[in-house]
């Protein structure tokens, strides 16, 4: 987990404090704020390090191909591959309530049955979540058994945003212009101050998965040792533009800011969804949330 703020050494505390003793974990945040970075984290810090860290994306347990008792024994078998080591549940906020009620059971009993075994065996791992939505607003909804809630948030972890920890920013973008140099044989050694200015200056919707697409693909344009602001000609558009758009607009609220940014960008793309999402550094299914009851761009083939 990269940054020295505030925030992330808080972050780092409290993951030293849970690691040892979690059974189950709740880790929420924004898209794209490293909740499975910190699931890792907590799984690296706890008695079962040395075991498997098993990721189950809880949005396939709705698929046609692993519906009711199937996702019964899916989650049994993820069990069984996590045995002495952590398990993660990543999007828990997105799993079809039919597999909540069969992780449900598991949870109640603590235990799952063995592959040709009359006897259950008592579960021997840990169990971490993350969500990008608030559970509790589920709950109200119906749409999360209020039971699987209290479960799950035994212990709970809360990721800040980026831009609430900005201090981070020149730290993760040398960071992963490190990485992408490496990666990619790029010759990239620094950011210049300009590009650096406009990546402290942008507001980071899409957190620190943005900041890695961004990062990316600066890299890959950049020619020679500095990575110069022209390697950032879409990326800074949409977030000077869009958030000075918003100010004038009388709109300082943080929801408003957000909304402006994501469909600025929309249009600069073109109203193409699926590289909007990948400029925002989110998923599609995040970006259609979060376009819910705006008027869109159309697409242009």
């Amino acid at each position: 987990m990269v940054g020295s703020g505030a925030a992330m050494q808080r972050l780092r505390l409290q993951v030293r404090r849970i690691g040892p003793y979690f059974r189950t974990v709740l880790i929420g945040g924004e898209p794209g704020c490293g909740k499975e970075l910190a699931a890792r984290a907590l799984h690296c810090a706890s008695p079962g390090a040395a075991g498997p860290f098993v990721v189950c994306h809880s949005a396939t347990l709705g698929d046609q191909a692993i519906e009711g008792a199937e996702a019964g024994y899916r989650i049994a078998e993820l069990m069984k591959m996590a045995a002495r080591g952590t398990l993660f549940f990543d999007g828990i906020d997105e799993m079809p309530l039919e597999a909540q009620g069969r992780l449900l059971r598991v949870l109640r009993r603590h235990e799952w049955a063995q592959d040709g075994l009359a006897a259950p065996a008592k579960l021997d791992l840990r169990m971490a979540a993350s969500a990008s939505q608030d559970l509790r607003v589920l709950v109200s909804a119906g749409r999360f058994r209020q039971e699987l809630y209290h479960r799950m948030a035994t212990l709970t972890i809360a990721l800040p945003p980026l831009r609430e920890r900005a201090e981070d920013i020149p730290e993760l973008a040398s960071h992963f212009l490190a990485r992408f140099a490496r990666m990619y044989s790029k010759g990239v050694e620094r950011i210049s101050t300009e590009a650096m200015k406009m990546l402290e200056s942008h507001f980071w919707p899409g957190n620190v998965r943005e900041m890695e697409s961004v990062m990316r693909n600066a890299v890959l344009l950049s020619e020679g040792p500095v990575l110069e602001a022209q390697a950032l000609p879409e990326f800074a558009e949409a977030s000077i533009e869009s958030l000075t758009a918003a100010r004038l607009g009388g709109s300082e609220r943080l929801d408003d800011v957000v909304e402006q940014h994501v469909l600025h960008v929309l249009k600069s793309c073109a109203g193409n969804k699926l590289r909007a999402a990948e400029v925002l550094g989110i998923s599609r299914s995040t970006l259609y949330r979060m376009l819910e009851g705006h008027a869109e761009p159309a697409e242009i083939s």
